[in-house]
């Protein structure tokens, strides 16, 4: 097992032995503890294994206190990826989870910048992504989801609810947590691009204290990307915790989690106006593996406590320290095909080429709410009263590794490693700090047994400072930023019947100059001093529970105005004259279909549009479309259960062509501006319930092995200088063993 990963470094092998070993040790441990039950108990736990195995797709809740009713009395659209779902279809990083949510595109790395990047709506969420409710901004892959029980997109502006930026939504990731049952799940896959991976899953009650669980999570993984297969992934993680007084008034939660990336970076493939450039082969590779690399450590401490006063009064508050350490190396694959020595079918690296960033990331950050359940004459509250307070910093050292950049190649025969001198030497350094202290107050109105009013409110205080310095220039720049934001939401729902739900909600969010300090160190000289931007939502929608309450249906129509873009002049300053639209319906599906037939679906449909632009864009650019905007996405995730214990699934994902920037270019005509081809990729899984402790599940990915490009740059390329698309996983075939005892 494992054998690519004792052809890496020393300390590399001696984590994931120890990971492994771990996981074995752990289990067999509980193993022994569970032969010293009564046969009764053994029973219990094989039984409630199988009720895990058939969850509906369904959710009722969020996780988040701050959302104190009911999705299906919630007025605004929020999708649960539930565990059932990202079991089924073996998807291990964020990306593959949300590719089931419609309306969510993926951008490539920009800047040298390597990590997630998401849009929701036509607006970036990359500064939206929370864990456990809290903010998780370190610019990362959040590769493996070995220790989450379940994501949930909340669409629409949610500045209210997660903190300033969330324009067009925001996702959280739901981390798995001790409980009250005895559990040991193992897991174990192999399958083609040389995949293989081991993880556990242990829940064990702690005998003598009251309410006391503890829960131990282990992953080590390593495979090679289908369709591209020098670029490979390795990592492994641990995430213990453990719980007190569970099933009691008062409860305590400490976890840590640890997880260690090894990759190799992706640039993709060297395009303009979103096609790849001609003689450029799907699976080539444009990077350089003896100097490209990807590594990134990450380690949160998290403590939860809870504290039910009595039925009316409720306390929760929730802490995390984290830091990420991130060292990256990436070869753009956006290169110069023009100038000096370089000839028809050949290529020159971009003179940043073989750059670097040492990276490391510090969170700490507290949130505190109280939740009050009261009456004021005939009308009923589920108050929620809160506060959040955080401090970011982000200390970076850019690096070059000072390559040769004279040399020369073909575009059909990238180099993919370097042969030339080289030596490193910094040449940048950045150190940002950022804080973030906000009050809100959210309050459902249960004015009838019809009517529901639903209210937010959030004042947020918004400091950043940003201290960089170019070795190169010989320059040093000091700015800071300072803002004081209001963002509200107001929601009325009507239930017609007790199944199903009407509702009309506007909301509105803002985007600080210093909301990317802690991400990428994104205030700059001439933004620092600029208001926020400003958006609107309006939503009208309306929810069902239908099939005896087994199937949950959604339907939408919304409007997302931004009023004031950051717009940069022609003479190199900011101002906030930009207007942006994006307008759309969507339609959801989770759950029971019949007792054996569930499915997971969306469909959304956008029409995006620059209303306003800076002068001397403004014939060019207004009437577009944003960029990386589909009009037109669609998700589809299907099992249904046969005879003898198999299961069979399948599922489909479509995005329509899209813009791949806002062109500013007046000499290329609106209709062959550059565009990103729309894609359909297909999948299949095949599952066999070998016992009742074992199960078996085949997954086949990109059925009909599609060439498609899900990520681009928002950067169309030049007849110089090329842009870059990173092309969408190739086919490939994973078999699970999934072992529970």
């Amino acid at each position: 097992m494992f054998p690519k990963a004792f052809s890496s470094s020393l300390p590399q092998r001696r984590l994931l032995a120890t990971a492994i070993g771990l996981a074995i040790a752990s289990v067999g441990n509980f193993a022994m503890a569970a032969e010293s039950k009564t046969a009764l108990q053994l029973d219990s736990l094989t039984v409630e294994g199988k009720a895990d195995k058939g969850k509906s797709y369904k959710v009722e809740q969020a996780s988040s206190t701050k959302y104190t009713a009911t999705l299906l009395d919630t007025p605004q659209t929020i999708t649960v990826i539930p565990e059932a779902v990202i079991k089924e279809q073996n998807a291990l990083s964020l990306r593959q989870v949300l590719g089931n949510v419609s309306g969510i595109t993926f951008g490539a790395g920009e800047g040298g910048a390597y990590g997630d990047s998401i849009n929701i709506r036509g607006f970036s969420a990359t500064n939206s992504i929370m864990l456990d409710g809290l903010r998780d901004s370190a610019n990362v892959t959040r590769s493996d989801m070995f220790n989450l029980e379940q994501v949930e997109v909340v669409k629409g502006p949610s500045s209210v609810y997660a903190g300033a930026g969330a324009t067009g939504g925001s996702i959280n990731m739901v981390s798995k947590a001790p409980s009250l049952r005895e559990f040991n799940h193992l897991q174990a896959g192999i399958g083609t691009d040389g995949y293989q991976r081991l993880a556990a899953d242990i829940n064990h009650e702690l005998d003598g204290i009251e309410g006391g669980a503890f829960r131990l999570n282990l992953m080590a993984h390593q495979n090679d990307v289908a369709g591209r297969e020098q670029i490979d992934y390795e990592r492994w993680g641990i995430a213990p915790s453990v719980s007190f007084g569970l099933g009691t008034a008062q409860r305590l939660t400490l976890s840590y989690l640890h997880q260690s990336d090894q990759n190799l970076p992706d640039y993709g493939l060297p395009a303009i106006n979103g096609k790849v450039l001609n003689g450029v082969d799907h699976e080539a590779y444009f990077g350089l593996k003896n100097l490209d690399t990807e590594e990134v450590d990450v380690d949160a401490f998290t403590l939860k406590y809870e504290h039910d006063f009595n039925e009316l009064l409720s306390l929760s508050s929730l802490s995390r320290y984290s830091e990420t350490d991130n060292r990256s190396v990436t070869s753009s694959s956006y290169v110069q095909t023009k100038g000096a020595g370089i000839g028809p079918g050949q290529f020159k690296f971009r003179s940043n080429t073989g750059n670097g960033r040492d990276t490391t990331t510090k969170l700490a950050i507290n949130q505190t709410n109280l939740l009050w359940n009261f009456s004021s004459g005939f009308i009923q509250h589920a108050l929620v009263t809160g506060i959040e307070v955080s401090r970011e910093t982000l200390e970076r050292t850019g690096f070059s590794n000072n390559l040769d950049g004279s040399k020369v190649y073909d575009l059909a025969n990238p180099p993919g490693y370097y042969a030339g001198t080289h030596y490193k030497s910094d040449i940048s350094a950045l150190d940002t700090e950022l804080t973030d202290r906000a009050l809100y107050a959210f309050d459902t109105l249960s004015l009838s047994e019809q009517w529901d009013l639903s209210l937010g409110l959030r004042y947020e205080h918004y400091q950043g400072r940003n201290d960089s310095s170019d070795y190169v220039k010989k320059t040093r720049t000091e700015l800071e930023s300072t803002d004081e934001v209001l963002s509200g939401r107001v929601g009325l729902a009507y239930k017609p019947v007790e199944n199903g739900t009407v509702y009309v909600a506007w909301g509105n969010s803002f985007n600080p100059s210093a909301q990317n300090l802690a991400t990428s160190g994104g205030l700059t000289k001439g933004t620092e001093a600029l208001d926020p931007e400003e958006n609107d939502s309006w939503e009208l929608g309306t929810k069902w529970e239908l099939l005896d309450q087994r199937l949950a249906v959604n339907a939408a129509l919304f409007r997302i105005d931004k009023t004031n873009a950051r717009e940069k002049l022609e003479d190199g300053t900011y101002e906030l004259q930009g207007e942006q639209r994006v307008e759309g319906f969507e339609l959801g599906a989770s759950g029971k279909i019949t007792d054996k037939w569930q499915a997971f679906a969306s469909y959304t449909q956008l029409r995006s549009e620059v209303l306003k632009a800076a002068p001397g864009k403004t014939e060019v650019q207004v009437g577009q479309a944003l960029a990386n905007t589909p009009p037109r996405s669609f998700s589809l995730w299907t099992t249904y259960q046969l005879p003898a214990d198999v299961e069979i699934g399948y599922g489909a994902q479509y995005v329509d062509e899209r813009n791949v920037a806002v062109s500013t270019a007046d000499t290329v005509p609106q209709a062959s501006r550059g565009k990103i081809d729309g894609y359909w990729v297909h999948g299949s899984m095949l599952s066999y319930a070998v016992n009742k402790e074992l199960d078996l599940q085949l997954n086949v990915n990109n059925l009909f092995d599609e060439e498609y490009y899900d990520r681009a740059r928002t950067n169309s390329g030049t007849t110089t200088t090329s842009g870059g698309v990173i092309p969408g996983d190739g086919r490939s075939a994973v078999l699970t063993a999934n072992y529970a005892f």
